[in-house]
């Protein structure tokens, strides 16, 4: 008896973490940077929480689309909608640190400037990144 085999389709293997990390790292300091630009921006018109939201939601959103393609190599539209709103969960993350970061501030320092608002929000952004890194490897675009 002769079996005929199909042809199968090679699959690419999942991207390793260490070719992840400098694509998740650039995207990273590009979306800190526009973050941090339109918080500074919000808040000549609204007070730092507000300033925050509007910030963090915007970069999250092109946070998530970069990170989709550049990192973790997915491309097309298939799953797009579901990774954002799965990338929303790390975006709650990030906001819960950094609007607990501006509320520690504004309990410790009520009339702090500008540069020390963005500092405690740098702060906060970092332990943010890692928790966004490990949600987007293991749940959001997991292999």
């Amino acid at each position: 008896m002769t079996v005929i085999e199909e042809p199968v389709e090679p699959v690419e293997p999942a991207p390793s973490t260490r070719r992840q990390l400098p694509s998740f790292l650039v995207i990273g300091v590009l979306s800190t940077v526009f973050y941090l630009a339109l918080f500074v921006a919000a808040r000549w018109f609204t007070d730092p929480q507000a300033a925050n939201l509007i910030a963090l939601a915007v970069s999250a959103v092109a946070n998530t689309a970069a990170n989709r393609r550049f990192t973790f190599g997915v491309t097309g539209s298939q799953g797009m909608v579901r990774h954002q709103l799965q990338g929303a969960v790390a975006f709650l993350i990030g906001l819960g640190l950094s609007a607990g970061a501006l509320a520690l501030l504004d309990q410790v320092a009520p009339n702090a400037s500008r540069p020390v608002e963005v500092a405690g929000l740098v702060a906060a952004n970092g332990l943010a990144t890692v928790a966004r890194f490990v949600l987007l490897k293991i749940w959001v675009f997991r292999g």
